[in-house]
């Protein structure tokens, strides 16, 4: 009998399917394992990466659900910097699949989240220093959520107004759930700030964007392909609660981190944290019917593509990149290889590029080599 191998199609050879195609023409990156109707709503939430999503379904013409939608009179500017229209729900970006469950519980009431908030003053420059109740202060409070720490850049005039903000948010998690066919997910980062005093994960280390450090209280954790698969396993069994027809898309964010609290190399760093999860995303999607896995990741960051699609940075994705990537998707859900079809530049994407929206941008502040000036 003849080996496996020789009924396998080009695809399934390097050389016939990577490195002899032009690096634009190659196809059949992936087979979705469901369709998505055209009217079928879908749910994204994830990195910042993940932004760039729901704007491109629109632009495709399918249905993009925005279960929190922004106030009246908001300029679109400011929906954006609010965090309006980004994601399905207000939640800010969502870099874990820990951060993704413990929204998920708190939305269906299977957990309850703290009511801690962060106050800050409104003097001084650069970063506002925290202030307790104990500190006499003789200017204006805001109060900040931790675990929404960007989504009022101005902060929230009350401890009040931030729990009621956030239980919007909560409805809005819940609606979402309720009424999507599908949930896109894009992964960001292994490495999560973890509150021992409270016993939830937190989107950025307190001190950098928000709130202040506490080493007795605040750990680092760098998730495991094991951790990542209970977490998102269980978003599932939680979803399916009250949406046994939801099923999920798996992206990996090709964004690499900003830095890294581990004492690795960042580069090596990255490599660990997209390894993790990429495998965790496609363990996942093998094991279950109800799981896909899109592979936006490796059309970044895959050898034929010699980075070609980030900008000088190598962190931020072009444009061309981003569009390229919904190509990819947008075709292969239509049954039509890649190469046929608009130019990537027809799809228009978020602009301004990650960096603009991604928190954790903020940690090269750090860096103790500043940026280059131009010219």
């Amino acid at each position: 009998m003849q080996p496996p191998y020789t009924r396998l199609p080009e695809r399934s050879f390097w050389r016939t399917a990577v490195a002899e195609p032009d690096a634009l023409d190659i196809t059949d990156l992936w087979t979705p394992k469901f369709t998505i109707d055209q009217d079928a709503p879908v749910v994204t939430a994830g990195s910042c990466f993940a932004a760039h999503i729901g704007r491109a379904l629109l632009e495709e013409g399918m249905h993009w659900y925005d279960a929190e939608l922004p106030p009246p009179g908001l300029t679109r500017a400011e929906q954006s910097a609010r965090g309006y229209r980004r994601f399905s729900f207000r939640t800010g970006n969502i870099y874990t699949a820990a951060a993704l469950r413990q929204w998920i519980a708190w939305a269906l009431d299977e957990e309850k989240p703290p009511e801690e908030v962060w106050t800050e003053g409104t003097a001084g420059g650069g970063f506002p220093d925290t202030l307790h109740d104990s500190d006499q202060v003789t200017h204006r409070r805001t109060f900040h959520d931790p675990y929404r720490p960007t989504v009022e850049p101005d902060g929230f005039a009350s401890p009040d107004d931030l729990l009621r903000s956030r239980e919007a948010t909560l409805a809005a998690v819940r609606t979402a759930l309720t009424k999507a066919d599908v949930l896109v997910f894009t992964l960001g980062l292994t490495e999560a700030w973890h509150d021992t005093g409270t016993g939830t994960v937190l989107p950025m280390c307190p001190g950098t964007v928000r709130g202040t450090f506490d080493p007795a209280r605040h750990v680092l954790r760098n998730h495991t392909v094991a951790q990542v698969h209970r977490d998102l396993t269980s978003v599932l069994a939680l979803a399916h609660g009250v949406n046994p027809r939801l099923r999920m898309v798996l992206t990996v964010s090709p964004v690499p981190l900003t830095a890294t609290a581990t004492g690795r190399h960042a580069l090596v760093a990255t490599t660990h944290s997209k390894s993790v999860l990429r495998a965790a995303a496609g363990q996942l999607a093998d094991e279950r019917d109800d799981v896909d896995y899109f592979p936006s990741y490796e059309i970044i960051t895959g050898f034929p593509y010699r980075a070609a699609f980030y900008e000088p940075n190598l962190r931020t994705v072009t444009p061309d990149g981003v569009a390229f990537v919904m190509r990819h998707f947008f075709q292969a859900l239509q049954g039509r290889p890649a190469g046929v079809g608009p130019a990537p530049e027809s799809i228009t994407p978020v602009t301004g590029g990650e960096d603009n929206w991604c928190d954790d941008a903020v940690l090269d502040y750090y860096n103790p080599r500043p940026i280059p000036s131009a010219g």
